[in-house]
């Protein structure tokens, strides 16, 4: 028995030691990269479609075997940036940090496009709303919200439900990031509020699985909250102007009719997944105590002060911004204002902002935008799309709900490894014709809506979204600071959840909605005038 306990422990060590994973994540990387052969299909794709050309003329290659190369080193490095993501091999960080390293080394993107990826507009508008999460809780104004939000609910079960619905809702339609970055300090605060009650003596007894608990109930639920509104994200505008070269443009509403009655169930479904998930693993299934610690704070506080109205000031002038500066000012320019705002009016010091943001977690978002930037530029995007069409077609699987059951899967999965938009703008051209040649009524709309919903389920890579780099990053606990989520908690709590959320969107969505709304009856023919034409 002894024996038998003492191997366990060894597998264990075994599966949990970071040398181990850096040594299979290098490994992988080499023979992919390095010692198997480049794909037929492959050259073939990157020349035809001008990824080989393009190569040459920026001097990172000189013959298309040579660029042919550099896609499979792009190709490598994607399993082995999952397991450093996943296992914490090297410190996440620092993952983050090597994806521009072996870009700039291998020569897989101009110097200057490898800078571009690493501090372009998506990293600056992380770094800003990391710092308004430190504002928002030096000042206590998450103790406001939480009490604005949740104050009214008891229990545990009522205030989680309510959570989900609201958030997945208020996701639909605001940016998720910032109301992530808001909450996250006030499922923490919640948690504590909690675990204090049950602790006794003075001294804390953590329950690290309401932490995470909390956490992953906030991020998921505004994760799915994406499919409800063109406002919830760029993938949902740029899947329509996609359609809009076709002739055939969606409206808000229209959009609307088809993606927002799924986000109430999506919601729901998060949250009953999750309790299914924790509930036996819970010490403290009572978040009241928590609530009322909030709330008592609150009021103790008594009205809102100068450095509070400063920060939800801010934060109102960010949204706004947001909401209407359009893509002149993009999202990075107005959240960087959450580092100028605070200081220059005395809210908070500019050394407690630079101390609080998780420099980590920004560090891990920028290396996979550089990582979204590879996979795109080199042709490797692509060459994976177009063989994920090839099998689909080899099945049988052409049109209707098979097409669409196969392309929100792929698209789904290749979101959690390069951005929302990133995805819909690689795949969008690429399925947006085959819907139209596979003839059927409810094309392109449905095959673009099939790619744009899922994509809003990034659930179980980190980098998948800043939602859960944001989660990552400020979800700490307050008395020791360290992080309540590990990376490999999003697999392991987040996968299933994607398999799920994709089947409320083929059960609700592809089976219910789509035939309950139907489609207007000129698209496809309009769609298809304009593809064979060639007029776009």
């Amino acid at each position: 028995m002894s024996h038998a306990i003492a191997s366990t422990n060894k597998e264990k060590k075994f599966l949990t030691h970071k040398t181990i994973w850096l040594g299979v994540g290098v490994s992988i990387f080499i023979i992919i990269g390095f010692l198997l052969p480049t794909s037929k299909s492959l050259l073939t794709m990157i020349v035809e479609n001008g990824f080989a050309k393009q190569m040459m003329d920026i001097g990172i290659a000189h013959s298309p075997e040579e660029a042919a190369r550099k896609t499979m080193m792009v190709l490598g490095i994607i399993p082995m940036a999952v397991i450093f993501f996943a296992t914490e091999a090297i410190p996440i960080g620092l993952t983050g940090i090597l994806m521009p390293i072996l870009a700039y080394f291998l020569e897989l993107l101009p110097r200057s496009m490898v800078g571009k990826s690493f501090a372009g507009d998506a990293p600056m508008f992380l770094l800003g709303v990391l710092a308004m999460g430190v504002v928002v809780v030096d000042v206590g104004l998450h103790k406001r919200l939480a009490t604005w939000i949740l104050g009214w609910t008891k229990g545990f079960f009522v205030p989680v439900i309510i959570l989900c619905i609201s958030m997945s809702v208020i996701g639909s339609f605001i940016s998720a990031h910032a109301m992530c970055a808001f909450m996250t300090p006030v499922m923490m605060a919640i948690y504590f509020g909690s675990v204090s009650a049950n602790s006794k003596n003075g001294v804390i007894e953590h329950d690290p699985n309401l932490a995470k608990f909390l956490l992953f109930s906030l991020c998921f639920a505004l994760n799915v909250g994406g499919v409800g509104s063109p406002a919830a994200g760029g993938r949902n505008v740029i899947m329509m102007g996609f359609w809009e070269g076709y002739n055939v443009p969606m409206d808000f509403f229209t959009w609307m009719k088809y993606g927002f009655p799924m986000v109430p169930i999506l919601g729901a479904v998060v949250a009953i997944y999750l309790l299914l998930m924790f509930s036996r693993k819970l010490k403290t299934k009572d978040l009241t105590p928590g609530l009322k610690a909030i709330k008592n704070e609150t009021k103790k506080m008594g009205k809102m002060k100068y450095k509070e109205y400063v920060a939800f000031g801010m934060l109102i002038l960010i949204l706004l911004l947001w909401i209407f500066g359009g893509e002149e000012l993009g999202l990075g320019g107005p959240a960087l204002l959450a580092l100028f705002i605070p200081v220059v009016f005395k809210v908070t010091s500019w050394r407690k902002i630079l101390n609080g943001i998780s420099w980590d977690a920004w560090f891990m978002y920028c290396g996979a935008l550089t990582l979204g930037a590879l996979l795109k530029e080199s042709g490797a995007a692509l060459w994976l799309a177009q063989s994920v069409m090839s099998i689909l077609g080899s099945i049988g699987i052409y049109s209707g709900i098979g097409l669409w059951i196969g392309l929100s899967s792929f698209s789904g999965l290749m979101t959690n490894f390069m951005s929302d938009a990133g995805t819909t703008a690689l795949l969008g051209p690429i399925v947006i014709p085959i819907g139209i040649m596979s003839g059927h009524m409810a094309e392109p709309w449905a095959s673009g809506l099939s790619v744009a919903f899922s994509t809003s389920f990034a659930h179980f890579l980190i980098v998948g979204t800043p939602n859960n780099a944001i989660v990552y990053g400020l979800g700490t606990y307050p008395d020791t600071g360290e992080r309540a989520i590990k990376p490999i908690d999003f697999i392991k709590y987040g996968f299933l959840l994607w398999v799920l959320s994709l089947v409320v969107v083929w059960v609700i969505g592809f089976l219910g909605i789509f035939n309950l709304v139907g489609f207007p009856e000129h698209i496809l023919e309009t769609s298809k005038a304009v593809l064979e034409s060639g007029a776009m």
